[in-house]
């Protein structure tokens, strides 16, 4: 029996424990996460909030080699009622402010722009009190980009990645964040490049 399908079993075998797990159930969630690394060791998971249908998200974490392992990990899934089986993190609602490492950032006071090459789209994205050897504004801003567009369209249809400070001199007409989920659509449309969206 293959990886994947060994997953899979334990993963039918424990749905019901899975189905009300609780997010402090640690054991639990060690569990799942040490039977996901024997098909790869960079997936990740998310579980979703307890309802009647709860989502399991399976990631590549940001890694583009994983990438196929999510693919065939999530094509592989059985059906089960209880359960909505997703490839890659998706895109959320955005959150009134995200806080990372006692830094917080609000979208409102983000902008962007959109930038088109012909072949992919890229951005820059002003965050306030920006500076290159701020990493956990860094990662905040990759953490607003995985919120509005999903892990597969940030890593696999967007291009190149600028942060800058708000205060930054204009070189192309900025945005408000919120805007930014239907406008990279657009022109995501228009390079004809596909996206993922949840199995």
């Amino acid at each position: 029996m293959g990886e994947i399908e060994s997953f899979w079993k334990w993963f039918l075998a424990s749905r019901e424990r899975l189905h009300s797990c609780a997010y402090n159930d640690e054991a639990l969630l060690d569990e799942v996460q040490e039977v996901l690394h024997l098909v790869n060791a960079g997936l990740a998971f998310e579980i979703g909030p307890p309802e009647a249908i709860r989502e399991f998200v399976i990631s590549a974490d940001g890694l583009k080699d994983v990438f196929p392992s999510v693919v065939s990990l999530v094509s592989a899934a059985p059906n089960s009622p209880q359960w909505k089986i997703t490839a890659f993190r998706p895109r959320r609602l955005l959150l009134p402010s995200v806080e990372l490492n006692g830094c917080s950032v609000d979208p409102e006071d983000v902008s962007f722009s959109l930038l088109n090459n012909g072949k992919i789209a890229g951005i820059h994205l002003f965050l306030p009190n920006f500076h290159a050897e701020n990493v956990t504004l860094q990662q905040i801003g990759y953490l607003l980009l995985d919120s509005a567009l999903g892990e597969f369209d940030v890593e696999m249809n967007l291009g190149p990645i600028k942060m800058l400070d708000v205060s930054s001199p204009e070189e192309f007409k900025r945005y408000p964040f919120s805007e930014l989920p239907e406008m990279f659509d657009r022109l995501n449309q228009r390079l004809g490049r596909q996206s993922v969206i949840a199995h």
